[in-house]
């Protein structure tokens, strides 16, 4: 059975590749779009709830459409889900740089001192076109500081994460405004470098189990993940305390268990 989540398909219309796989009234070859705001929320219908969120600069194929929204599947994870078009802009300039702070603002001019128009979280996708003195100018036209963007790789998603101490927790949040266990643990694998899926039951498949808990390693309990910074501390994104947090490891496993919320599923290594 296809996972509803990573399926590009809605009751009227799939992907062109899924044709033989599942039956559709029509199909597409989709339509490249990209994020044009801070942070959109992936809805399982036109009118449910949260999955995940996507943010600025994000690569979408847009499969279906109507009433104002539109059905995407996210280049990044190939996660699916409906947000508003009028969020989607067709630019597909090529990124050259993320943002790697744990935020920033989108300024009109090279100057801190003027209205902000969008604040970006980590990792949303920019195309920069030039430098001006302390700020990079976007092929908008717009302007980000240079300090808080990126054209390299983190070298340790743990230190990404560690940026991220003290956002408020949110079910299917991927920003610095609410993010939740899987949310963090993809922000810092991306950046990374590291190809993450957005769920943490999705990430446990993803990734091979390991005996031994070693810095960067996944700790996975059922609907929660966590990441090991050693063998004796994580850090994770937790309704328990509503923050990113650091918690002892041995506590956390005897907490957990004590909820009713146990067991330790197992730990994973991301490649």
């Amino acid at each position: 059975m296809l996972d509803r989540r990573l399926t590009p398909a809605t009751d009227r219309v799939a992907l062109e590749s899924l044709r033989g796989i599942v039956e559709r009234p029509d199909y597409t070859a989709g339509q490249p779009a990209r994020l044009a705001v801070s942070v959109a929320d992936l809805l399982t219908a036109p009118d449910g709830k949260r999955d995940r969120q996507v943010n600025f600069g994000a690569d979408l194929t847009v499969i279906d459409r109507r009433d104002g929204l539109a059905f995407v599947q996210a280049a990044l994870d190939g996660y699916c889900g409906w947000l508003r078009e009028a969020q989607l802009t067709a630019d597909q300039t090529p990124i050259t740089h993320r943002v790697s702070a744990p935020a920033t603002h989108i300024y009109p001019e090279a100057s801190f001192k003027t209205p902000e128009k969008m604040l970006l979280s980590l990792g949303a996708r920019l195309s920069v076109d030039a430098i001006e003195g302390r700020y990079a100018r976007l092929t908008c036209g717009d302007y980000v500081p240079i300090q808080h963007i990126s054209d390299q790789l983190s070298p340790d998603p743990v230190a990404v994460a560690e940026m991220l101490l003290g956002t408020p927790y949110l079910w299917g949040g991927n920003s610095r405004s609410g993010i939740d266990c899987s949310g963090l643990v993809q922000a810092a694998l991306t950046a990374c470098g590291i190809a993450c899926p957005g769920d943490s039951d999705l990430q446990r498949l993803a990734f091979p189990q390991v005996t031994e808990i070693q810095r960067g390693d996944l700790l996975f309990w059922p609907g929660h993940v966590a990441m090991a910074a050693s063998a004796d501390l994580m850090i994770h994104a937790t309704a328990w305390q509503m923050a990113v947090i650091w918690e002892q490891i041995p506590s956390a496993i005897a907490r957990i268990d004590a909820a009713g919320d146990g067991p330790l599923l197992g730990v994973h290594r991301p490649a």
